[in-house]
């Protein structure tokens, strides 16, 4: 019999390819950015704080096998997005992975939550966003994808999707909500659905990471209050490290992932089977 290749060499090989990763000057964003620099991807990385991508750039061009260049730009607008695109396409003829990971947060009494940061802002950035930079750039995305290596789009969501406990827990900050915040994640979780439907056809994936506790700019408070026993709640007993973010990144960019699409995976350290568990015994 005919034995297949399914040596880890080829099935999680990410080398040669192209990514964009909006918000890669931080968090999330620079760890998946790192994790494809180190296996031989070319990486775009876009914000709107050029110094933040310039120090993330200069980096990880240091550590080798692929390479890192940033983009100024705001994906808040469908101007923005097509901006970032226009300036892919001047660069690359083909990208086999974007990852949309730029989001934005706001905390506010239940009462006086403004219209245009509070809501307006969220879902511009965190949905809106995400679809027209999808769109933008899907030509580049389809062009010379296959179904056993299909071009990979990957949206990060939140636990924040999955459940409604909207409170925030800090300093002066009594009766404080993220109500834009978990519904965009959680709009993001669907619009993930639906454009793994409308771009399967096009051998383009679509799937979401659903983070829980990672260090990242929204979770710093957390991180420096408890210090070595953040996380120490969860089922995992941890936060979530570079290392996590980096094996979930490189599996659904790669061709073992090919059989995958409209997944939304949690990455949390079991913090949703926590709260099911918990609502379950109420």
């Amino acid at each position: 019999m005919s034995v297949e290749d399914l040596k880890i060499s080829s099935l999680y090989s990410v080398e040669g390819k192209v990514a964009v990763v909006t918000g890669g000057g931080s968090g999330i964003g620079t760890m998946i950015a790192s994790a494809y620099v180190q296996n031989g991807v070319r990486v775009y990385i876009a914000s709107r704080k050029e110094k933040q991508l310039k120090k993330v750039a200069d980096a990880l061009n240091k550590i080798g096998q692929g390479s890192c260049h940033y983009i100024v730009a705001d994906v808040s607008t469908k101007a923005g997005c097509d901006a970032l695109a226009n300036a892919i396409k001047e660069k690359e003829s083909k990208i086999h992975i974007l990852v949309n990971n730029s989001g934005a947060v706001w905390a506010a009494q239940y009462s006086d939550v403004p219209e245009s940061e509070g809501w307006d802002h969220v879902m511009d950035l965190n949905v809106k966003g995400l679809f027209y930079l999808t769109v933008a750039l899907t030509p580049l995305l389809e062009k010379d994808s296959t179904k056993l290596d299909p071009a990979s789009v990957i949206n990060i969501s939140s636990v924040a999707s999955l459940i409604a406990v909207t409170q925030v827990s800090a300093p002066a900050a009594d009766n404080y909500g993220l109500w834009s915040y978990h519904t965009s994640k959680a709009a993001v979780n669907h619009l993930t659905a639906q454009l793994a439907v409308t771009l399967a056809k096009k051998n383009i994936h679509v799937n979401a990471i659903i983070p829980g506790l990672f260090p990242s700019k929204m979770t710093a408070f957390a991180f420096s209050m408890k210090g070595a026993n953040v996380g120490k709640g969860l089922p995992t007993g941890r936060a979530g490290s570079a290392q996590d973010m980096a094996g979930l990144a490189l599996f659904l960019a790669s061709p073992a992932s090919a059989y995958i699409t409209g997944a939304c995976i949690p990455i949390d350290g079991g913090s949703t089977i926590r709260v099911a568990k918990f609502k379950a015994s109420m």
